[in-house]
């Protein structure tokens, strides 16, 4: 069975940082392209970054970018995203999603909770 579990969310003031990782079982994952999302309560979920096998990564959403980096492992099977300077606003549950590259099949997490407050 395919498995994506994410960790690494939390409780972080302004201006903290945090780590999020996502480690995915029962899939080739060197075929797959691997998404960060999030979601807010009241709104879309929202695509963050993503990353290819070969790890070329776009920060898609613009009120990211400069702050957010996505990266993957391979050999670990994890993909990680390291978040920079959070503000209230990046406060959300983030998913873990894997796509195949040639397919389209969608795999997803069960997510992790960001909070960023004072």
């Amino acid at each position: 069975q395919v498995q994506l579990v994410e960790s690494g969310g939390g409780l972080v003031q302004p201006g903290g940082s945090l780590r999020l990782s996502c480690v995915a079982s029962g899939l080739t994952f060197s075929r797959y392209v691997m998404s960060w999302y999030r979601q807010a309560p009241g709104k879309e979920r929202q695509l963050v970054a993503d990353i290819t096998s070969a790890g070329v990564s776009r920060n898609v959403a613009d009120s990211v970018k400069g702050r957010f980096t996505i990266s993957r492992d391979n050999a670990k099977n994890t993909v990680y995203l390291q978040m920079n300077m959070l503000k209230p606003e990046d406060t959300a549950v983030y998913y873990c999603n894997a796509q195949h590259f040639i397919w389209l099949t969608d795999y997803w997490g069960l997510g992790t909770q960001v909070t960023v407050s004072s």
